[in-house]
């Protein structure tokens, strides 16, 4: 009972952390629920095999919820750019669904560390401050096409609502930053979609329990419950924040935060 009530009280904390971190920085907080969940389902003793694939599925069903809640409180100040949105959206769904098929071939000792590898790398262009020139206006269909498989299949394999790559794109393509954070928030929809979609059928086959037990696929319900009725409440919060708070000096906290979680699931996996 005290292990059950534990971790439902660490969804609903990482739910609340993961929304505010989704509307602040249009992020879809996967960069935070992918490695706690892992930490949680090792404690929890759910089937080690499927760890990383659990993380990964439940975080992108999570991020459908946050994202929706996300994007309504940034278009509310006009910040989502909705022709971007719907250029990107073809290729983000094929290549995150695409990307979750790959993902269940993997073990999840490889998906745990591409995941930890990706942490560094965005902890990195976080602390530099490394972003792209705006050197150019949005590609046509096929370049957008191109950009939304890349974003997505990478979103799919660590669990993430492709605001890290997402943001840094239309930010070369001559996008303010406050409407990149906000039509990322709007992006990370179809990509928590498909991601959603290809976790739950690709889990299908993985010999794990059924829904009596708590998993769909890939997704384990309890946790699903527990983020996404947090996140949902927090986003709307973070997202009136980012329009009166220093993003970039947040942006380098939340690096440290990611350099830490990521040191310790590298030193987990030895």
């Amino acid at each position: 009972m005290e292990t059950a009530l534990t971790a439902w009280l660490l969804y609903l904390g990482t739910g609340a952390f993961a929304g505010l971190l989704a509307g602040l920085l249009g992020i879809g907080g996967g960069l935070v629920i992918v490695p706690i969940l892992n930490f949680a389902f090792h404690a929890q003793g759910l089937p080690a095999a499927y760890i990383q694939h659990l993380a990964l599925g439940t975080s992108l069903a999570s991020i459908m919820f946050t994202s929706v809640s996300s994007l309504r409180a940034h278009n509310q100040h006009g910040a989502v750019l909705w022709p971007i949105v719907k250029a990107i959206s073809p290729g983000i769904l094929v290549g995150t669904f695409l990307g979750s098929k790959v993902a269940a071939l993997l073990s999840t000792r490889f998906l745990t560390g591409f995941f930890v590898v990706f942490l560094f790398y965005v902890a990195a262009q976080m602390l530099l401050n490394i972003k792209p020139k705006a050197s150019r206006q949005a590609p046509g269909f096929l370049g957008m096409f191109g950009a939304g498989g890349v974003i997505g299949g990478v979103s799919s394999l660590v669990g993430i609502g492709g605001g890290t790559m997402s943001v840094p794109f239309m930010s070369w393509c001559n996008v303010p930053l406050h409407t990149c954070i906000g039509t990322s928030a709007a992006i990370g929809f179809p990509i928590a979609i498909a991601g959603a979609a290809g976790y739950f059928v690709n889990g299908l086959s993985a010999p794990l329990p059924g829904l009596s037990e708590g998993y769909a696929g890939f997704i384990y319900l309890p946790a699903l419950v527990g983020v996404a009725a947090a996140s949902i409440v927090t986003a709307p919060l973070g997202a009136r924040l980012a329009h009166n708070l220093p993003v970039s000096k947040l942006k380098k906290i939340f690096a440290c935060l990611l350099v830490i979680m990521g040191g310790k699931m590298l030193w987990s996996m030895f």
